[in-house]
């Protein structure tokens, strides 16, 4: 699996490690992935993302399925269908 959060995008990024003689070498950045399990009580379903410690933080603030509706108003594609419940 790539190494990219489903909700806000955060990818790698390449820089570079600086010696003390100022020598500079590449090496990449990799951004804090969880894998986590939330539950949606609003259509009552499970849902596995891999997403940053950014992206959690956000969802504490403002609640998973407010979030993930947010990110769909905007078109992001977070691969989670919101089925409304009956």
């Amino acid at each position: 699996m790539s190494r990219v959060c489903q909700l806000t995008g955060k990818r790698p990024i390449s820089g570079n490690n600086v010696s003390h003689s100022k020598r500079r070498t590449k090496r990449r950045f990799l951004p804090n992935l969880q894998k986590k399990r939330y539950f949606i009580p609003e259509t009552d379903q499970w849902v596995e993302l891999k997403v940053s410690t950014t992206a959690m933080r956000n969802i504490n603030k403002l609640g998973i399925y407010a979030y993930l509706k947010q990110l769909e108003a905007k078109g992001v594609d977070t691969g989670v269908v919101l089925n409304e419940k009956k």
